[in-house]
């Protein structure tokens, strides 16, 4: 009989120890490893979840809602997809400054105390009326991706490593087309130049360019009116005259106005540099697609041998 209790007594503990075992590894995972759970984020442009994306690796699912090469981003009308995707998200990231202004409807819709919001306008001092165009500017970009691995952290502070390591890779894929651009600005510095609307601002300003314009004339293209028509007949005086050396054209906000303006230049042997709102091809990375228009840029800088 007390062989038996003893077999007994051994199987007890052999199970307990295992079930003890158990516990011990489930805690050590849960406390020192990362969630199985990945962050849902959505992000308004495209060109923003690319960034969010990079930082959060497999830790996060990115939907990025405007990212159609064929569509004008400004003309963009929410739905009941990505009404249901904003309510469900834990991090939500908007543009601001009026151009996704359908993204803080679905904010207000759906009010949740944990999900984080990022509006790049606010963290930037911008507002409704300013150029909306951040992510042409390097020095917003690199604010920005600063700000999303903040906010991964705060959200899963377990990954806080994670994180911080994308983010150092991401700045110096990033390094390459912002290196370019400060040789622009270093060798062809004050070089006059022209663009169908404000999208090349920030660009143009990085690169020491003088983006020469009428500002009237921009500005309003970029908000989808009519700009005033003495606006009109100094650009196209600017153009006939080669007052400018390339002319930077927005490939996603094309008008019969911006198609004469591009065909202007072209007849007076201006180069054309075409740009785009969101990311193209949309498969490809926020890195990628500049490199590509800054290289585009500089090309079209050299074909015109000036600026040494």
């Amino acid at each position: 009989m007390k062989s038996k209790y003893k077999y007994l007594l051994t199987i007890t503990v052999s199970i307990t120890i295992i079930a003890l075992i158990a516990v011990v590894a489930i805690n050590s995972k849960s406390t020192s490893g990362s969630s199985n759970t990945k962050i849902k984020v959505v992000a308004g442009e495209n060109f923003w979840g690319s960034l969010v994306s990079q930082i959060g690796g497999d830790k996060v699912s990115v939907l990025s809602i405007v990212s159609d090469p064929n569509a004008d981003p400004h003309e963009y009308e929410s739905n009941t997809t990505d009404a249901r995707a904003v309510s469900t998200a834990n991090y939500v990231i908007l543009n601001g400054a009026g151009y996704d202004s359908w993204g803080d409807k679905l904010l207000a819709a759906s009010p949740s105390s944990t999900r984080v919001n990022l509006n790049v306008a606010n963290l930037l001092g911008k507002k409704d009326g300013d150029n909306p165009h951040f992510w042409y500017s390097p020095s917003y970009v690199n604010i920005v991706i600063n700000k999303m691995e903040e906010n991964l952290a705060a959200i899963d502070p377990r990954d806080v490593g994670y994180f911080q390591n994308n983010l150092i890779q991401l700045k110096a894929s990033l390094s390459t087309y912002q290196s370019r651009i400060s040789d622009i600005k270093d060798h062809y510095g004050g070089t006059k130049v022209a663009a169908t609307e404000d999208i090349f601002a920030y660009l143009a300003q990085a690169a020491g360019l003088d983006l020469i314009s009428p500002p009237q004339f921009i500005q309003a293209v970029a908000e989808g009116n009519d700009p005033p028509a003495s606006s009109v007949v100094l650009f196209q005086q600017q153009l006939a005259s080669n007052q400018v050396k390339l002319m930077v054209y927005n490939e996603q906000t094309v008008t019969p106005l911006t198609t004469n303006m591009k065909k202007l230049a072209t007849d007076n042997n201006i180069p054309i540099v075409g740009v785009t709102e969101t990311i193209q091809p949309p498969n490809t990375t926020f890195q990628d697609w500049m490199n590509s228009q800054t290289i585009d840029l500089l090309n079209a800088i050299n074909s015109q041998s000036f600026g040494q």
